[in-house]
């Protein structure tokens, strides 16, 4: 592996953190805050956030990395082949199936059907409690394990090319 790529994949593991992170903090404390909301406070705050996560770096940074962890899977799998080509293979096929494939499979789904909805009607207010809080929480909590492990893997496939070759970096 050459140099600029090591210290790219560097990046790139930082990037997942991040990512994750905000999954993390979603899952962790904002969604059981927005629960405790009468219901309308907490689906008009959901919809603002849908609407605003379109305008920031977290975007770029979510969107940027799926083609770049198929590259990444495919570099390991291709360019390195051992040990460490297969953690990097399952780093980056973590993060594009189990971040990016749930986003597009699960929560944008139910955002979408969420931005649909009246704030104050009833069927929101169930929706939101029956159905949007638990299940959206629940694939969001799965986005941030795999952006966690799609790290830690990538971090782990570092080290070891760095043990195996440290010549090449």
């Amino acid at each position: 592996m050459s140099p600029i790529l090591f210290y790219l994949a560097q990046l790139i593991v930082i990037a997942y953190a991040m990512i994750g992170g905000v999954f993390l903090a979603f899952s962790d404390f904002i969604m059981r805050a927005l629960s405790l909301t009468s219901g309308q406070g907490g689906v008009e705050a959901m919809q603002t956030i849908n609407r605003e996560v379109f305008r920031w770096v977290f975007m770029a940074l979510f969107l940027g990395l799926a083609p770049v962890s198929l590259l990444i899977a495919a570099y390991g799998a291709f360019g390195i082949g051992d040990g460490a080509g297969v953690l990097m293979m399952l780093a980056g096929l973590m993060y594009f199936l189990g971040c990016f494939g749930v986003t597009v499979a699960c929560n944008v789904p139910m955002n979408n059907a969420l931005a649909a909805m009246e704030t104050s009607a009833a069927e929101t207010r169930d929706y939101w409690i029956r159905t949007y809080l638990p299940r959206w929480t629940f694939w969001n909590t799965v986005r941030a394990i795999a952006c966690g492990l799609s790290a830690a893997l990538l971090l782990f496939a570092l080290g070891w090319a760095t043990q195996t070759s440290p010549q090449a970096m």
